[in-house]
């Protein structure tokens, strides 16, 4: 394969140098505390940023071309010289307060020769473009199947090399653990040890992982480990304070924390964890003294049910809640009144009755098994709505989690009490250098500024994108839209061809299932119902033939290898049967084919049945009939903009409602910091 850079002719002198942070005990940045004001500037701009990110990307591509330069001549080295060229940079990384350009060119051709020995894969330029904007403190936006996995090797080494822990963070487990052992060899012959954070392990093993040079982990295992340090070292924990701790004190309360702090932090699949997982706050809690027992959750259900949908509640499906009218309000309260059955203190007050019985219609109306969670092993699992994987520590809070209990027969969980709260924007903003990695950064660019401070550079693909994108079908109803797409499947698969089916739920996926053991066609699901047989699934996805049926699951992370004589049958075909609440997860998801210049096809199948056409302006009884009257060609093509529509609207909807939180989040903050005790 050719190492040549097609880039743009010409360069700019070397830019401003890469800043290193000071050493603290422990480390993190102090809060942004910005007003809605502050917010509306920065999101200006944050704006203006997108039209100088050429100037960004001139710089970065400098880098790589010196760096490509040296190539011929670093890969003469022996062994024994390259390591000494290696402990080097080490030495001048170290000795600098900054990052030089002319040291991260050393220091990127220095790791792709040695990515060359060890694994047999040397870096492309726009990957080192990509790296450079990392340690630049940027959002790199590069094509999905661009190799990101390999480009934060760049970044995350020369930072190590530096002397900066850095944190790789994926969105689930399986990346985090596929990638620390795939790269381990490259960074070990860097002389750097590298960790993983995974399920399950002790506060030792992981203090031990994060003690590595670099360690990769998920950002909720990150996030509850930060919380939980928090806990440990209380409110008066000082940077002075605990150094002067750890010197005189045997059992400092840094010997008991998981983190050394919050350094450098590489986030891939930006976009799915620092916009879309942020509109839920993070909290951690511990065992409550007391709980309403099986008598009043029953009791919740009753009334709920005998309840009428809109006069007495409305279903906010888009906010994902219930709001209660005054005529509810008012019945709740005549079918409490004089109730002996048990606990009667659950009745009495309005606000407490109000709200088991609004848990109690959340659990019946907006929170559906297969979709939002699964039952394992009699006991319900949580399903993450933006990667389609379980999250089998986790609970909602409030009560909610007993009443979905309740109404699937389930022994119920304890209630619990919220020791501890953050969101995601505050979170992150305390790293003193963050970057991350995505595939688009469609309509979410201004927002990474205006919360993170990260400006984002478009970095070219290594090769022309082949895929092709046909256009969208909708159809009337769910029944002719699984006619179709089972009808589009057994063409594909009679021709050989590999196809991917996209869904938004485990439930979908099992429609999806039924409706091809239907027609007789031969697939694989992979869902949050069958995560422990992902890499085996994942590896077939792409050979001769193979159906495979996937949530989320497989919109993230996932590379799908064409089997041989694929690319000559036009490669892999990607089906999406529901839109996402975001155009960029739709583009994530049409990513899985077409990478690095291979061919590949995207095609959207749909009906107005779709769950998100519950937001648009128009019902789908009118619309049905519009499209009737507009006739098969006309009537497909509205139903595609109605669908559109409805999609731009709930990115609005999210994007207001992570505003809100983070906004509510700082007041709550300040709050509780008058009161002595910030989180």
């Amino acid at each position: 394969m050719s190492d040549r850079l097609a880039l743009p002719a010409g360069s700019l002198a070397p830019g401003p140098a890469f800043r290193l942070p000071a050493a603290r005990a422990y480390s993190e940045r102090k809060p942004l505390k910005a007003s809605r004001l502050d917010q509306a500037a920065a999101r200006i701009i944050g704006l203006l940023q997108l039209g100088l990110t050429g100037w960004a990307s001139r710089r970065y591509a400098h880098i790589a071309r010196n760096a490509l330069a040296r190539a011929e001549a670093v890969a003469a080295l022996s062994d024994e010289a390259l390591q000494s060229r290696i402990q080097a940079v080490t030495a001048a990384l170290r000795a600098q307060k900054k990052f030089r350009d002319a040291d991260i060119t050393e220091a990127f051709t220095l790791i792709r020769e040695m990515s060359g020995r060890v694994k047999g894969q040397r870096h492309y330029g726009v990957q080192m473009m990509g790296a450079a904007a990392l340690l630049d403190g940027r959002i790199a936006q590069m094509a999905t199947g661009e190799g990101k996995t390999l480009t934060a090797t760049l970044a995350a080494g020369a930072a190590a090399l530096a002397g900066l822990p850095v944190h790789v963070v994926t969105v689930n487990d399986y990346l985090a653990e596929r990638d620390a052992e795939e790269m381990r060899p490259l960074y070990a012959a860097l002389g750097l040890t590298v960790g993983v954070i995974k399920e399950k392990q002790e506060q030792p093993e992981r203090a031990s992982a994060y003690g590595c040079n670099i360690t990769y982990c998920t950002n909720k295992d990150l996030a509850f480990d930060y919380l939980r340090d928090r806990i440990a070292l209380g409110q008066r924990a000082s940077d002075v304070r605990l150094k002067l701790e750890s010197m005189h004190v045997a059992a400092s309360r840094l010997a008991q924390l998981r983190l050394r702090g919050l350094h450098f932090a590489i986030v891939d699949e930006a976009d799915s964890v620092l916009i879309d997982e942020a509109r839920t706050p993070l909290i951690i809690s511990a065992p409550a003294g007391s709980q309403f027992g099986t008598e009043v959750l029953a009791r919740a259900m009753e009334i709920a049910g005998a309840l009428a949908s809109p006069q007495d509640y409305l279903i906010e499906a888009a906010e994902h809640r219930i709001v209660l009218t005054d005529s509810g309000r008012e019945r709740i309260a005549a079918l409490a009144a004089g109730d002996g059955r048990g606990e009667a203190s659950a009745w009495r007050g309005r606000v407490t009755r109000e709200g088991l019985v609004r848990q109690a219609l959340s659990a019946l109306h907006l929170f559906h098994r297969d979709e939002h969670y699964i039952l394992r092993e009699g006991k319900v699992v949580i399903v993450d709505a933006n990667t389609g994987r379980v999250m089998p520590d986790r609970s909602w809070s409030d009560g909610l989690h007993q009443m979905v209990e309740h109404k699937e027969g389930c022994e119920l969980s304890g209630a619990r009490s919220t020791l501890a709260r953050m969101t995601y924007q505050r979170f992150f903003r305390r790293y003193p250098r963050l970057s991350g990695m995505t595939g688009t950064t469609r309509g979410v660019a201004a927002e990474f500024w205006t919360v993170y401070r990260l400006p984002v550079a478009r970095i070219p693909t290594h090769r022309p994108v082949q895929r092709r994108h046909l256009p969208d079908e909708v159809l009337p109803d769910e029944a002719a839209k699984w006619r179709r797409v089972t009808e589009r499947i057994a063409e594909l698969h009679a021709r050989g061809c590999p196809v991917l089916v996209g869904t938004r739920s485990v439930a979908a996926s099992a429609r999806a299932s039924a409706h091809l053991s239907e027609a007789g066609l031969p697939h694989t699901v992979l869902s949050a119902a069958q995560d422990g047989e992902e890499a085996a699934i994942v590896a077939e996805a792409g050979q001769r033939g193979r159906i495979t049926v996937a949530t989320n699951m497989a919109g993230r992370g996932t590379d799908i290898k064409l089997g041989p004589g694929i690319a000559e049958l036009g490669g892999l075909h990607v089906i999406m049967v529901e839109r996402q609440d975001a155009r960029r997860i739709d583009d994530q998801l049409a990513g899985r084919s077409g990478r690095q210049g291979e061919p590949g096809c995207f095609q959207a199948i749909l009906s107005l049945d779709d769950p998100l056409m519950e937001s648009g302006l128009v019902g789908r009884g009118p619309a049905r009939r519009i499209m009737a009257l507009l006739g098969p060609a006309r009537g497909r093509a509205f139903g595609a903009r109605l669908l559109r529509h409805a999609q731009m609207r709930t990115e609005r909807l999210h994007g207001r409602m992570r505003a809100d939180l983070l906004h509510s989040d700082q007041m709550q903050d300040r709050i509780l910091a008058f009161a002595g005790h910030a989180e």
